[in-house]
Parts: C-alpha cells; structure tokens; sequence
C-alpha cells in the first residue's frame, strides 16, 4: 500500500475500523501533489467534533479516581487525543509530500504507535463501561495544527507541544491509578510514556534540523508557534523533568518552560505597575520623577504577579529571570504571563496577539496608564469604558489628599464611637494661597499642636511634604509652599500627631459599591515614606489587635473600629460610586496618643483610589496557610547593610538559607512559613522586596530608618 494512500484513508475515513489499520508492507515511491487540510477529519457521526465554544465534559482530576466512570471517562479524553495525534500524522503526509524521506519514514512509524495507543485506550475504557462517542470530543487539537504550512510547524505544533504536554499528563495519571489500585491502567500509562519520550525526541530532532541556528531552542520554539497555542500546552500539571531531558530538551528549555504562563483560553487582564501616577496628574507633562522614585519602579516592576491570576498578563520593561521565577513557583505561587514593553508606541498590542482581554488593571489609572493601555481598549471584552471614563477630572480629585480630608470632615459627626474619633481640629485643611496657609498654621498652634506638617494635595507618599517644627515658618519651608502653590497644588496643613499605630483599609469597588477586603498594619519611616505592611490572621474582617490594645484594653474593641469603618465604607460608596470609579481602593489611618494622654483614632489620613502595598500584602496573604501571620517589606541598601548584608543578593541569600519556604495544607498546598524574595535580588538596584510568612505573631517594630 502506498504511503498516501494509507493517510487518505485514517484522515478522510468514518469508521475507526478504517483510521486504526494499516498494513504492514508500505511504500512511498508516488507521494503525489500536496493536499489542503478540511476542516475536520472523517469521522463516525458519534466522534464529529463539538461546535468551537460549546459546553465541554470536564477533564476527571486524580481525585475523582476512586470513581470507575470517572476513569473511563478520562481516557475517553485520551483516547481522543491519540486518535487526532494519528489523523494528524496523516495529514502531514498528505501536505507535505516533499519533506524528506526520513522525516515522512519517521512520522509513519509514530503514527503506527499512535494507531495501536488509540485501541489499547479503547479497549481499557470499556471495562469501565464506556464506549468511545459516548462524549463529546474536542477538535482543538485539529484547529491547532491543521493549518501547517511547513513541516516545522507541524513538529513545533504536535511532536514538541501536545506530545510534549504528555510527558506530564501519561506520568501524573499513571501514578493516579496505581494509588487507587488500578494498575492494569497504570502500566498502560508507563508504556504509552515512554513512547511519548521517543515521539518527542523525533520532533525535537527535525525542529532543530530546521530551525535558525542563531536561536536557541526555547526562543525558536516560541517564535515557531501561532496563536492560539504558546508554550504552555506544552505542559501539564506537574513538569517532569525526568522525560524532558531523556527526550533530549537542554536545561534552558525546561527551566524556561517551567516558569512559562499564558492563558489556555480564560480572558486576561492586564496589570502594570505605574507607582508615579500620582506625579503625572499633579503636574501633568511636566512631572520629571525623581531617582529614587524611578529605581522604585524599575526595580518592582513586576509586583502585580502578586495581584492576578495565574493566566492574566503583567507588562513590564523587562521580563524577569527564569531562576527568579523558578524560585517563586518552588514557593507555590502561580506565575502570570510576562509581556515586555519599553514605550506606549511600541506595538503592545502586537505583542499580545490582538486577544480578547477581560481587564485591565494599572496600579493606578492616570495619565500615563491611559496613554500605555490605549491601544490595548478596543481589545477589552470585561469593562465597555473609553479612555475619558476611564480617568478624568471626578477621578483625578478622588487622589487629592485635601478631597480625603474634606471626605472625613463630611463624615465624621456620622461615624460611632466618637470618644475615639481625632477632634474636628486635628483633621487636615485645604489651602490655596501662602496667607492662608499661615492662618491655619497659627490657628492649629493656638489650638495647642505646635508640630505642623504641610502635605501637597497630591504627590508621592513621603516626598511632597514639608514639617514646620520651628516656632515660626523658616524662609525655606515658605519659599516651598509658594513653589508648590505657583505650579498648582493646593496645600493641605494638619497638625503633626503622635502616631502609636499605623493601619491601612482595603477594599474594591463594584457596581455595587466598596465591599472590605481586610485590614493590614502599617510601617513609614520617619520620613512617612513606606517600610512594610503586615498581616494577622482574620485579617479578612479584624483590625490589627494594636489598633484596639491602643484605643481600649476591652476585650471588644477590634470589634468596634470594624464598625467604625463599615460605617465609613457605606458614606465613601456613594462617592466613588458617583465618580464611576471602579477597582481597588485603600485608607491610610492611624492611632495617635493626645496632649491628655489618650489615644485615639483618625480613621481617614488619606485615600488611595488604586493599588497599595497593602492590598499586595492582602494577596500574598491568600498563598498562605489559615491562621498565618505575613509581613511584606521593601527594603534599600542601607537597610539591608544595617541587617548584616553586604549587598541585595548576599541578604536574599540569607533571608532564604535563615527561612527556607515550608509549604503545607490540603487540597491546596500553601506557604506556612519562610521568606522570599518577590523581585529580582540580582537585578535590583535600589530596593528590594520581601514577604515573610510565621506561625506566630512577627516581631515589627516602629524604629525605621
């Protein structure tokens, strides 16, 4: 029998008796002319694909194996996908006749293999009772690789994805039957396996036949595959190593496979750190961030990996290291897709293969993130909003510091427990003239608050403010105020309060308002720049017990500056939901000690209508185990050569040789005790971030630098 005809016959035949024989006696001498692919293989009528889209039969996991129905139907799933691999391998017969002789003697005898998998499948379903065609069936695969135009494509596509993935999932399941017993099926599996490594091996070996020497296989292979399929068919739930390097994949491949993400059909968001948004719409065009600002964004570039799902999409300048990555997924936190981006010109919407995106999620919505994510709008499937709704004036006021402190006035005389609520004088006051602003200062000193301090309505945390400690306003402390004022900021004064504990609210904002997210603890240095978050277990609805140890020693006082801010929250909904704001939002607030000794909270110090370090914290929270305390910090070098280190990769060092990740719990395995780094210490060069996880309360204490 001739070679093309045996490929007609498994790729336009109806009966499986016609796709799973084959003689033994095949020649190739009349290859004949190349042939188009249909768009789907003959089948029974019972095996026609289902409609693209329409409601799939769930892939069994390990756990339902107990169950005997459930394991027939798992390999109903596989016994399809060995029978496309075989309708597959014919239709690269037929579209390729001029491939080389070899190569078509090679893909005939997988093809053999794949025939006799498929029975094997067929035969084992049925002593649990399932018949194939009594499923639905999938044509993805078909979809995937059937448009091949080059045989290349048609190893990077089947040989080193699918089959690739196999690796993985014929390994998983095998020791999934042996644990419950079933090792007639397991012994199947193994067998299947470690045909599956000689497949792949095929593959890997005409991929590199024909790829471009200058790449390397990873950067070949990514290049080589189409949308809709990326890297990540190529594994299953647990990468094994083990048959990747016997198939002959080099380390660097696996190691980036390991930490590769893209989604596998879910919409993306998109989520990018912009920290300096607040600059940009204080002063526009004309905002030049500082040094230490701009590190800070380098460095954390990557920080909302922390905030998404493992199938959505983080831009950054730079993707991160595969050993970084590596040491994150040993940690037990998913890794998102990494897209790269230098500039709001530079073809981002290319680079995401012009998909359908669910959202898109900056660290803050401004200026510059409506100017990066714009070409990206269109693509946008979750949230209907144009750029103009997206961010505008009712928006950009929701970040002034004065609207914050305007906010808590209108809302104070409502809030419960006023005996330990900050006075009306000790909330701070909008300004918009240099004459004005000495008036405040001198009616808060005879008031009794001799320490001032004067914020920018907006401006970066720590960096737009100025302290008037001295008896009278110095000449230098004037001079910023009139500078400030002259390019458009309004001024808020307050008094300086002696703050005994530092908190943050976080919270998202729906359709249907601000819903609580949970609370953390606060650290600023003395500068009120930010040092770490930290938090404790019931975080989800609980204050930091120091918020209530300081403002009552009763057993019930948590419980009550809940109220207090579930009160708050109810008043700041209509607001927000007025500006049609929409995503994440936190409250600064402190406990501070009075000039009578009492302590007492001021419950709104500013309100950040985007991402913070604590709802990061938040998240991070969520890849602990129950009950865990977690403390993230961001660290410069003087701090880290303070702890002993002499640089950030030496202190990362010690940080994860001192406090190694354990990981525990069931069904989901979380973090329940260590520390990590969550940016490069390698890369970094002016700030490090770190998150700790401990079964007993963190040692944190309010002397930073």
């Amino acid at each position: 029998m001739e070679l093309r005809d045996l490929a007609e016959q498994i790729v336009f035949a109806t009966t499986l008796e016609e796709k799973l024989r084959c003689p033994d006696s095949i020649t190739d001498e009349h290859p004949g002319a190349s042939r188009s692919a249909p768009a789907s293989p003959g089948r029974p009528t019972s095996l026609h694909f289902k409609a693209s889209g329409a409601g799939t039969s769930d892939f069994p996991g390990l756990h339902r194996l107990e169950q005997e129905t459930e394991r027939g139907r798992l390999l109903h799933f596989f016994a399809n996908h060995e029978l496309l691999a075989t309708e597959l391998m014919a239709l690269v017969l037929l579209r390729f006749p001029d491939a080389p002789a070899a190569f078509r003697r090679g893909v005939l005898a997988t093809l053999k293999e794949e025939q006799a998998h498929t029975r094997l499948y067929l035969e084992r379903m049925r002593a649990y009772g399932i018949e194939f065609g009594d499923l639905p069936v999938s044509g993805y695969f078909w979809r995937s690789v059937a448009p091949m135009e080059h045989p290349m494509d048609y190893v990077a596509a089947l040989s080193l994805t699918f089959e690739q993935a196999n690796l993985d999932f014929c390994r998983h399941f095998a020791q999934g039957f042996q644990a419950v017993g079933d090792s007639t099926t397991a012994r199947l599996l193994e067998g299947i396996y470690r045909d599956e490594i000689a497949h792949v091996a095929y593959g890997l070996k005409w991929f590199r036949r024909w790829k471009n020497p200058d790449l390397s296989d990873w950067d070949a292979f990514c290049r080589q595959l189409k949308f809709p399929l990326s890297p990540n068919r190529a594994k299953g739930l647990t990468l094994n190593f083990e048959g990747r390097r016997a198939a002959g994949f080099d380390g660097e491949f696996i190691d980036a496979l390991n930490v590769y993400s893209h989604s596998k059909g879910r919409t993306p968001s998109v989520f990018v750190f912009n920290p300096l948004a607040e600059g940009r719409i204080a002063y526009g065009a004309r905002f030049t961030p500082r040094k230490q600002p701009q590190q800070l964004a380098r460095d954390l570039a990557n920080l909302p990996q922390f905030l998404c799902r493992q199938d959505d999409v983080v831009l950054v300048p730079k993707r991160p290291s595969i050993q970084f990555l590596s040491r994150i997924k040993q940690a037990g936190i998913p890794l998102p897709e990494f897209v790269e981006y230098q500039d709001p010109t530079s073809g981002l919407a290319d680079r995401l293969g012009g998909r359908k995106l669910g959202r898109l999620r900056p660290w803050a919505w401004g200026p510059d993130s409506v100017e990066l994510l714009a070409p990206l709008f269109s693509q946008v499937t979750g949230e209907q909003r144009s750029a103009p709704e997206r961010f505008h004036p009712r928006l950009a006021e929701l970040y002034s510091k004065a609207w914050s402190a305007a906010f808590l006035r209108r809302v104070w005389v409502r809030l419960p427990e006023p005996d330990w609520l900050c006075s009306e004088a000790e909330m701070g006051v909008e300004v918009r003239s240099l004459s004005e602003a000495e008036q405040v200062v001198a009616r808060i000193r005879g008031a009794g608050h001799h320490r001032i301090v004067v914020k920018e309505g907006f401006g970066l945390a720590g960096q737009s403010s100025v302290r008037l400690w001295e008896p009278k306003i110095l000449d230098t402390q004037r001079r910023w105020m009139e500078s400030a004022l002259e390019l458009g900021q309004t001024l808020v004064v307050e008094p300086w309060l002696e703050r005994v504990v530092d908190f943050s609210v976080q919270l998202e904002c729906g359709p249907g308002g601000l819903k609580l997210r949970g609370y953390t603890g606060l650290l600023n240095d003395a500068k009120g720049q930010f040092h770490s978050n930290w938090a404790a277990p019931h975080y989800e609805h609980r204050p930091p017990t120091e918020v209530g140890a300081a403002l009552d020693a009763r057993g019930d006082a948590v419980a009550r500056v809940h109220g207090i801010y579930r009160e708050l929250i109810v008043q700041l909904s209509v607001e927000f939901l007025a500006a049609g704001f929409v995503g994440p939002v936190g409250i600064d607030a402190f406990v501070y000690r009075g000039s009578d000794g009492r302590c007492r909270l001021k419950p709104i110090v500013e309100i950040n209508p985007r991402y913070t370090m604590g709802r990061l914290t938040l998240e991070l929270m969520a890849h602990t185990v129950p009950g865990s305390w977690g403390q993230f910090r961001i660290l410069n070098p003087a701090r880290v050569h303070a702890e002993g280190a002499v640089g950030f990769l030496d202190y990362a060092a010690r940080l994860e040789q001192r406090s190694p990740i354990i990981r525990s719990g069931a069904p989901v395995l979380r973090i329940a005790e260590g520390a990590i780094c969550l940016n490069d210490p390698a890369e970094a060069k002016g700030y490090l971030a770190t998150f700790q996880v401990a079964r007993l309360p963190l040692s944190v204490s309010r002397q930073t630098d």
